[in-house]
């Protein structure tokens, strides 16, 4: 991990994007950023320090103020990708648009491309991303594969198996098959411009594309903060932001 191969090296920045909810706590109950805690544990543990992005209004020149801060980029999971973005009319399943998130992460992550700043998406990361390049996704994944194998429902996260494609990011810091821990409704249908599928599952749906061209681009579609015990793609995550960080500081 990054952190151990050179402990005088300042630990990597990776900034991580948030949910914008109703919340309780004490005596308030009012809308509110937040994060569950797997996600920024897994950053910190593989050796990164975490940066939390709360949805705010953004334009190209606010979205490269807040990378020049950043080493790294997580796109979270959360709800799911307005359907107008990709040209479709929301299915009933669909949750309520989170425009708001989703002009933050869709603006952010287009610089972070542009800039070849290293980046890793999970679930609702990955979609963004393959509609951001002109993808669509499968709105309701029961309604093709009939079944709720990726989505049982009430927080539970069921394992199932994503094979590698070889020669890809995510066969190189996996192997080639790893134990996902899923929880979604949605897939990518049409793969975006400049993505290449990594892995696929047993049945063939996309489970993780490679972005063509940077240094590191990673999504997967399940959620590896839900394996502790498997840190490869967050260790790889900050292995990729510490080597920017160091280049920009060579070249400052």
């Amino acid at each position: 991990m990054a952190s151990n191969d050179s402990e005088h090296r300042r630990r990597p920045l990776i900034g991580l994007t948030t949910y914008l909810e109703q919340a309780q706590t004490g005596v308030w109950d009012v809308p509110a950023a937040f994060l569950p805690k797997v996600y920024f544990e897994a950053v910190t543990r593989a050796g990164g320090t975490v940066v939390l992005l709360p949805p705010q209004p953004v334009d190209e020149s606010v979205a490269d103020s807040i990378l020049d801060g950043l080493d790294g980029l997580i796109i979270t999971g959360g709800k799911d990708v307005e359907s107008s973005r990709y040209g479709q009319t929301p299915h009933p399943t669909n949750d309520v648009p989170r425009t708001d998130r989703d002009d933050f992460e869709f603006s952010l992550l287009e610089r972070a491309i542009a800039r070849d700043i290293p980046f890793f998406g999970i679930c609702r990361g990955m979609q963004v991303l393959n509609v951001l390049r002109g993808g669509t996704l499968i709105q309701h994944l029961p309604e093709v594969i009939g079944s709720e194998r990726y989505n049982a429902g009430g927080g539970v996260f069921t394992p199932n198996p994503a094979i590698t494609v070889p020669g890809t990011r995510l066969a190189e810091l996996v192997g080639d098959e790893v134990t996902a821990q899923s929880y979604h409704h949605q897939a990518l249908d049409a793969v975006g411009e400049g993505l290449t599928v990594s892995a696929r599952g047993d049945d063939g749906i996309i489970q993780a594309v490679d972005v063509d061209g940077m240094s590191f681009g990673v999504a997967v579609q399940w959620h590896p903060e839900m394996s502790p015990e498997d840190l490869r793609l967050f260790a790889g995550l900050v292995d990729a932001a510490a080597e920017y960080a160091e280049s920009r500081r060579v070249h400052a």
